[in-house]
């Protein structure tokens, strides 16, 4: 019986490696043999966890033709990775990726690391800050005071508490957006949300638009769901949306969802502006494809003199084409799962109708407490801490990466809570293997794109300030060094395989 669950083409195969760069070796480096370069990106995919573990490799030959390799070369490449552990074979079942016993199975989305590492490794990976005090306390406070009628029903509210939609639903109207009850559905967090509405929409082998770069846990999110990416990339620095290319896409491809971050893009942090939206909407309506627009980080503008623009649905009063997503989770904190839809009210009852099949509903006391902070005006008040934790932290990374790095390459966001980095030539997914090393752990570019992009890229986030900061900094300078040296792969001094 085979061992593996699923399979990677060579074609596939092929242009992730491909995607793979590095800075071209100085004078007098040695270079490693052609199979050691291969072994070495092929390894580099299964950790970064961009080829699953258990995943069917092609057959030699078949890599071989692909690559325009010898098959010599890729026989001695997946023998370098058995004797590493890094591949399994059987005759008759074919190869087969794994990880070397006592290693733990690469994370595929950017999950924080575990409370007993936070000692010794500074977390770049996760964009969450800690949770605002005393407002959170404060907000459990009141929902257990708001609980007990609650409690005497059976607790589950598949759209949401009514108090809660109603909050929502008044917020958006106090933006210009006229909203009822009947449009909201609260979610566990916009994850949950954006699943629900790739499920309703979506379906497999459907075709989805994204961002190029775009939020690695959607990407992973709608990859698991069966949905075949079609990326869009994104306006140079922070200039938002080239809605020209995405007209085109829109039109081309035709795809049943577009999923975008007008707000503080993650992870470029770059902010749409009015025209945008608008043309977008236009598009996407033209089309006949679904406009989710994720507004997660909307209310993170970090300088003052930053305008927030219109909601995205602002633009499709009809509400037949525009989805929007909201959620607490970066706003105020991680741990409080609650996010929200507004659509109209027939794409609201449909999602409320599959969530049975789903969770049901989420947690009653969450849900009261979010309507607290939104009720008592302590949600503003947290989110001006929040906005100015995250402005500091911002300050003092781009300070210390600017003093430790200065060949990496970035734009300063107004808001959102991620800075885009380009890493002046060294693969991104060296780095994040090698900081691990040293004790920081970044996601590399290649999370953030669609077969393989973005290898020049690490995305950091505003999670750190003052010596933390400094210290993370440092620690990726040493990061950076070990992979300029060739110390990080399994070769004397290994580069990143480009067929």
């Amino acid at each position: 019986m085979a061992q593996w669950t699923s399979a990677v083409g060579a074609g596939q195969l092929a242009r992730l490696l491909g995607s793979q760069q590095d800075r071209p070796a100085g004078p007098g480096t040695r270079r490693p043999p052609a199979y050691r370069a291969l072994a070495d990106g092929i390894r580099l995919l299964v950790l970064e966890g961009r080829v699953p573990v258990a995943a069917r490799l092609p057959a030699e030959r078949e890599l071989a033709l692909a690559l325009t390799v010898s098959r010599t070369t890729v026989a001695a490449a997946y023998e370098a990775l058995r004797a590493e552990g890094f591949l399994e074979s059987r005759r008759g079942a074919g190869s087969w990726t794994a990880v070397p016993a006592g290693n733990p199975l690469p994370a595929r989305g950017l999950e924080p690391l575990p409370p007993e590492a936070l000692g010794s490794v500074i977390d770049l990976g996760c964009a969450a800050l800690p949770a605002p005090e005393p407002w959170l306390t404060r907000a459990v406070q009141g929902a257990l005071e708001e609980l007990p009628p609650y409690a005497h029903t059976h607790g589950d509210y598949p759209a949401g508490l009514p108090a809660l939609r109603t909050m929502i639903a008044e917020r958006y109207t106090a933006r210009g957006i006229p909203t009822m009850p009947e449009q909201i559905m609260v979610t566990t967090g916009a994850m949950g949300a954006i699943d629900a509405i790739c499920h309703l929409f979506g379906g497999r082998g459907e075709r989805i638009a994204v961002e190029s770069p775009s939020y690695a846990n959607i990407l992973q999110l709608m990859r698991e769901a069966g949905a075949r990416l079609v990326p869009v990339a994104m306006a140079e620095g922070l200039a938002g949306w080239d809605v020209d290319r995405w007209r085109q896409v829109l039109r081309e491809a035709a795809p049943r969802i577009a999923y975008v971050v007008a707000d503080f893009h993650n992870p470029t942090g770059a902010l749409a502006d009015d025209d945008q939206r608008r043309r977008l909407v236009d598009a996407a309506r033209a089309a006949g494809t679904v406009l989710v627009a994720d507004e997660t980080m909307s209310e993170l503008r970090l300088d003052d003199d930053v305008e927030r623009p219109r909601p995205v649905c602002a633009f499709d009063p009809a509400g037949s084409t525009v989805v929007t997503v909201g959620s607490a989770s970066k706003a105020f904190w991680a741990g409080m799962r609650i996010g929200w839809v507004r659509a109209a009210p027939d794409v609201v009852r449909s999602l409320v109708a599959a969530r049975a099949y789903a969770d049901m509903g989420t947690p009653v006391l969450e849900q009261l407490a979010v309507n607290w902070l939104f009720s008592t005006g302590g949600w503003e008040q947290a989110v001006t801490v929040r906005r100015a934790q995250a402005r500091q932290n911002r300050d003092e990374l781009v300070a210390a990466v600017r003093r430790e790095l200065p060949d990496w390459e970035f734009e300063v966001p107004r808001g959102g809570l991620t800075l885009w980095v380009r890493t002046g030539g060294l693969s991104g997914s060296r780095l994040a293997e090698a900081g691990e090393r040293v004790g920081v752990r970044v996601p590399s570019g290649p999370r953030f794109g669609v077969d393989g992009a973005f290898e020049g890229y690490v995305r950091l986030p505003f999670t750190v300030g003052g010596a933390v900061a400094e210290k993370a900094a440092a620690r990726l300078a040493a990061a950076a060094r070990l992979v300029e040296k060739g110390g990080v792969g399994g070769g004397e001094a290994p580069r990143t395989f480009v067929a």
